[in-house]
């Protein structure tokens, strides 16, 4: 395995000017990213006192089913004992979700042992899954390549209730389906067997999706002792209880606060990444396992279509009796990391950079400091297959993000054409709608009317003989295809669906190649977190 470092363009502009030292993005947030703000971020946090013991405790409970290994079992009494925290997280998606996932547990293991050499203290590493997510259509399926094509494989089974992943009861038969058909595209290699026997007994210990990812996600990096909690477990949702209160007391300003944050972010250039609104509760409530957004309306709390509506002390009982009816939104979430757990920082991807962008005010309303923000690793994997190619086609990972590699293959298949076929073409069609415009002369001047039926007439022809030309040209290319197919391999490997390959495929298609080494090869990699892009070479 070999790695390099790329410079490619950041389309994101937030992102792209978070790494640049005098962007107006860094008066966003509390720090830049650099050394020194994580030893001021430490003392920081070490003043503060924590629910360390009962955090402790829900976060084992919950792992427990999943296995708690020598590792994790070491970093939950680190914990407790008043360790530091880089804190990541993601959706409940099948086979872990895109790499992305993966790219950000390794970016909070790899960033939590690089602080604790730096700062001579223990950090360990934790992964929040948003398990109180209800959008099921984000996280049900995955893509895979199958001859140089990428095809969307989905589960099966739909629900029209926006349930949230935890609560979403699997379909065994269905999930299996989705598993095996996967596996079938990916191929036979020496692994196969052993891997997938994994996935299943994973799915069939699985009762939601979210045990899914965590029961896969723990298999991966429990010997890196990878702290995972759920957003929607029961226990840590009575943990939270107190802290609900403090979001339900300060909701009003909260959402004016992110509001005119959010404003003076758009003033900036950089958007509107959550379209804040000054009545926005920042809250779901959840109703016979659907999940239901908030807003206030005079001095309640409502949605219309749930219905729900309470007033706010109803509200605050909800939080002190039945926390599990409420759930965070994209502002209240970080706010609950942030009185949960020690964070030291948090790994995020740029869509979240963007929305963290809103929040600093809202930090400080509740008395609490923006944490570092750490951009994830951004990570793509050439292949063995794939490496040969670039070279015989004169590209680079590059060129192929910049459209070079579909660039060649229409030029390829443009230069390979039968352009003497493809002229005649040209001449029969010129020679045949000249004399259309001779018939249709000598009509009009003889007074026929049938100039309808002679336009009809003439669009049959003319969509005869471009259905001839592009049969020319289908054959033409079908005797080249294996070097067409090559270029479709190209971009289907590094650009799928014209994103990049982090944002589509999912790890098992790469431990199905290379083995249950994949993950362990990857965060021996000399990986640190900043601008540039790696490129892993098999």
């Amino acid at each position: 395995m070999k790695l390099e470092q790329i410079s490619i363009p950041v389309h994101n502009r937030v992102l792209a000017d978070y790494w640049k030292g005098n962007a107006d993005i860094h008066s966003f947030f509390t720090y830049p990213y650099e050394q020194e703000s994580f030893v001021k971020r430490a003392k920081s946090v070490q003043k503060r006192e924590y629910k360390r013991e009962s955090l402790v405790q829900v976060i084992r409970t919950y792992m427990e089913r999943f296995g708690v290994s020598e590792q994790t079992a070491k970093h939950l009494e680190e914990l407790e004992a008043g360790a530091l925290a880089i804190v990541g997280g993601q959706q409940a998606g099948v086979f872990t979700g895109p790499l992305y996932s993966v790219y950000k547990a390794v970016t909070v293991i790899l960033l939590a042992h690089e602080q604790r050499q730096a700062l001579g203290t223990p950090v360990v590493p934790v992964f929040w899954i948003a398990g109180e997510d209800h959008d099921l259509d984000e996280i049900n399926h995955t893509f895979t390549i199958v001859n140089g094509s990428v095809k969307k494989r989905s589960y099966s089974k739909r629900s029209n209730k926006k349930t949230m992943a935890s609560t979403t009861s699997i379909d065994h038969d269905a999930l299996e389906q989705l598993i095996q058909t996967v596996f079938k595209d990916y191929g036979e290699t020496s692994y196969t067997e052993a891997l997938l026997k994994e996935v299943l007994e994973a799915s069939r210990v699985s009762e939601t999706f979210t045990d899914f990812f965590t029961g896969l996600m723990n298999r991966l990096f429990a010997k890196y002792g990878l702290l995972m909690i759920d957003a929607a477990y029961g226990p840590f949702r009575q943990f939270e209880s107190e802290y609900f209160e403090r979001l339900i007391e300060h909701s009003e300003e909260i959402a004016r606060a992110v509001s005119i944050q959010e404003k003076a972010l758009e003033k900036a250039g950089y958007g509107k990444p959550i379209e804040a609104a000054e009545n926005n509760a920042n809250l779901f409530f959840v109703k016979e396992g659907e999940r239901f957004l908030l807003e206030r309306k005079e001095e309640e709390f409502i949605n219309v279509s749930a219905p729900v509506r309470l007033t706010k002390e109803e509200l605050l009982q909800t939080a002190r009796r039945s926390p599990e009816k409420l759930s965070n939104n994209v502002v209240t979430r970080p706010l609950m990391q942030e009185m949960t757990l020690p964070v030291l920082a948090f790994v995020g991807g740029p869509g979240e950079l963007a929305y963290w962008a809103t929040l600093k005010p809202a930090f400080g309303i509740l008395d609490l400091e923006m944490p570092i923000f750490a951009p994830r690793l951004n990570v793509s994997i050439a292949t063995r297959k794939i490496q040969p190619l670039l070279e015989r086609h004169q590209l680079m990972f590059e060129d192929v993000l910049e459209g070079k590699a579909e660039t060649k293959k229409e030029q390829f298949i443009a230069d390979i054409q039968d352009k003497e076929a493809l002229a005649q073409m040209e001449a029969m069609q010129e020679s045949l709608f000249m004399q259309y415009e001779v018939l249709s002369a000598h009509l009009l001047q003889n007074d026929f009317k049938l100039e309808q039926i002679l336009e009809k007439n003439k669009a049959f022809h003319h969509k005869q003989l471009a259905y001839l030309k592009e049969k020319i040209k289908e054959q033409t290319s079908q005797k080249h295809s294996t070097i067409i197919r090559q270029f479709d391999m190209i971009n289907a490997e590094f650009l799928p669906n014209g994103a990049l390959q982090e944002r589509v495929y999912n790890p098992y298609q790469y431990l199905n190649q290379y083995g249950p080494t994949f993950v362990d090869e990857l965060l021996k990699l000399p990986m640190v977190v900043g601008p540039q892009h790696f490129l892993v070479k098999y």
